[in-house]
């Protein structure tokens, strides 16, 4: 296969590029390098395949639409769409970047898809379009989406955008839903990263809302399993799916795991809730299990310990830290949409 990857130099699409490169497949990646944070560290994360003859970058913009007519030349067999501008809060001050990203650069890798062919479009949507949703686990076949922010209804938007060229022009359109990813190259500005720099310096951490608040924590390796099937998926032309870890991790949780992990006390540094934030995310993941044979495998724990054992690793910490620090109340372009 020849995939198209949005976002390929960012946390879940480098994953999901190093995956495919390692299937023997041929990726084009289309990234921005979008400012949020060091430009360093998504070089690093497509370092490995510079040389590799399957693997080739575009740097362009998904709401360019003529750049990318120009520079994707190739025939591709799907498209796996990661890039947007993530985060909740951000998106609050800045609805119009967010509904200009995320919902007109949606339309514009679909409109590519029907004048090239491309008959499998992947997007990563977000838990964030269940906003308020009383019901949990949230299943898809609940209809009663509540998104509290801009960020959340770009991702209902896209949702239906995706519906409507399917329905019209024959394109397979999968939404997954993705809930709180996390794991190595996490970006540096979302919880269980930011609250491991912060701990290991002994810095105070904050905690919104007496850290009551849960989130379906997945390790980035399991998503990707449940992006390469959704890539293989044949049997309908269009489908919502929770691709999550079906169960809800505490706040005060994540705070005791990454204490055992980094092996240090944390100093809690109590914050009002934010609007915008839900308080609770959790996946029925029943749907995903039965269309796409996906079983998310990695406990909590595991994951954390996996994830500070990367970041410890790190020979270039001291610029994640400083980059995350410049870019903590900016909105990014092209990284995977993950409400923190």
């Amino acid at each position: 296969m020849h995939v198209l990857v949005t976002g390929g130099a960012g946390f879940v699409g480098s994953h999901l590029v190093d995956a495919l490169v390692r299937a023997e497949h041929r990726v084009t990646v289309l990234d921005n390098f979008d400012a949020f944070y060091e430009r360093a560290i998504k070089e690093r994360n497509i370092a490995q395949h510079r040389q590799n003859h399957r693997w080739r970058l575009l740097e362009a913009d998904v709401r360019d639409r003529e750049a990318m007519r120009r520079g994707l030349t190739g025939r591709y067999d799907s498209i796996v769409h990661l890039a947007a501008k993530a985060g909740v809060r951000p998106s609050i001050d800045d609805p119009g970047a967010y509904q200009d990203v995320n919902v007109t650069g949606t339309l514009n890798l679909l409109e590519l898809a029907r004048e090239r062919g491309i008959r499998q479009f992947i997007f990563a949507s977000s838990s964030s379009v269940y906003g308020m949703n009383p019901r949990v686990p949230w299943s898809e076949h609940d209809d009663v989406l509540r998104p509290i922010s801009p960020y959340a209804s770009t991702k209902v938007s896209a949702e239906l955008l995706g519906h409507t060229y399917s329905h019209l022009h024959g394109i397979r359109f999968l939404a997954l839903r993705l809930f709180t990813v996390y794991g190595p190259r996490q970006r540096p500005d979302l919880a269980v990263h930011k609250f491991t720099r912060l701990m290991l310096a002994g810095q105070p951490v904050p905690i919104l809302g007496a850290g009551r608040s849960m989130r379906d924590y997945t390790f980035v390796e399991d998503v990707v399993a449940g992006i390469l099937r959704a890539i293989e998926y044949t049997a309908t032309m269009f489908e919502i799916i929770n691709l999550g870890n079906n169960r809800a991790v505490s706040l005060q949780d994540v705070i005791r795991e990454l204490e055992a992990a980094c092996g240090v006390s944390a100093t809690i540094d109590p914050q009002p809730e934010q609007p915008g934030d839900v308080p609770r995310t959790w996946a029925n993941i029943e749907k995903a299990t039965r269309l796409l044979g996906y079983a998310p495998r990695t406990t909590f724990s595991v994951g954390v310990r996996r994830f500070v054992e990367w970041y410890t690793a790190q020979p270039a910490r001291a610029f994640e830290e400083a980059s995350a620090l410049r870019g903590s109340s900016a909105a990014a372009t092209s990284h995977t949409p993950i409400h923190a």
